[in-house]
């Protein structure tokens, strides 16, 4: 098995997920004794919270081409970012290091092409749901998405960065989101992409109408076939 490095941290949270999802899937892989090789680096999220201009974004990838660094000289052979919003900077981290990064938009995009899934709408962050860098990302797999609406973008953000950063899940959030999904449906969307490292704590994904995938799961099973050689 290949070693795989994880930037984390942003959050906690999802990291945990990270670290849990690819070791189930790979002691389902190769037996009930293995466990993934794996260095992780949780980053401070308070240095990379609340980012708004260009400076701000110019230090987050200043930070996390710093962590990219220090995982391949740790011994890394590849590198996945454990957060969507993230991969604003992902050109210039995948730039900064020799070894391959696996970009979670690319890694979704695929998986929704083989589906053959061809409309959806995403949800997550602000910065995911409006601006281009993961968007483009998902259309260059053949997916049309549906233009984001502000109230959803505000009270998506909103829930993301107050409640589930910090590890809690509510009932309200439950059904925030399933308001969300269930208007996106009626808006025409044939699948729904959560674009938010955290928002399974919240979304039941085998128990909705509409398929949901799930940025952080494919992320993970990306990682997995990556780990045992069967992706670049």
């Amino acid at each position: 098995m290949r070693k795989l490095g994880l930037i984390g941290g942003m959050s906690w949270v999802s990291t945990r997920t990270y670290y849990e999802t690819i070791n189930r899937k790979v002691q389902r892989r190769a037996e009930p004794m293995a466990s993934a090789p794996l260095l992780i680096e949780s980053l401070d999220f308070r240095t990379l919270y609340g980012l708004r201009d260009g400076a701000d974004w110019d230090r987050a990838a200043g930070v996390l081409i710093d962590s990219a660094r220090r995982l391949e000289r740790a011994g890394a052979e590849g590198l996945a970012i454990c957060a969507n919003s993230m991969h604003r900077v992902y050109d210039r981290v995948a730039e900064a290091v020799s070894i391959p990064i696996l970009h979670i938009a690319d890694c979704v995009g695929q998986r929704m092409a083989q589906d053959e899934v061809t409309s959806a709408a995403m949800i997550g962050t602000r910065n995911v749901m409006t601006e281009s860098f993961y968007r483009e990302r998902l259309v260059a797999h053949g997916i049309e998405l549906l233009p984001p609406d502000m109230e959803t973008v505000d009270g998506v953000d909103a829930l993301i960065y107050e409640q589930l950063m910090l590890g809690k899940a509510t009932r309200d959030a439950e059904r925030l989101l399933k308001t969300v999904i269930t208007r996106k449906e009626q808006e025409g969307a044939k699948a729904i992409v959560l674009a938010c490292t955290e928002l399974e704590l919240v979304v039941d994904i085998d128990a909705n109408v509409l398929p949901i995938y799930d940025s952080a799961r494919i992320h993970c099973e990306a990682a997995v076939d990556w780990i045992f050689g069967e992706r670049s």
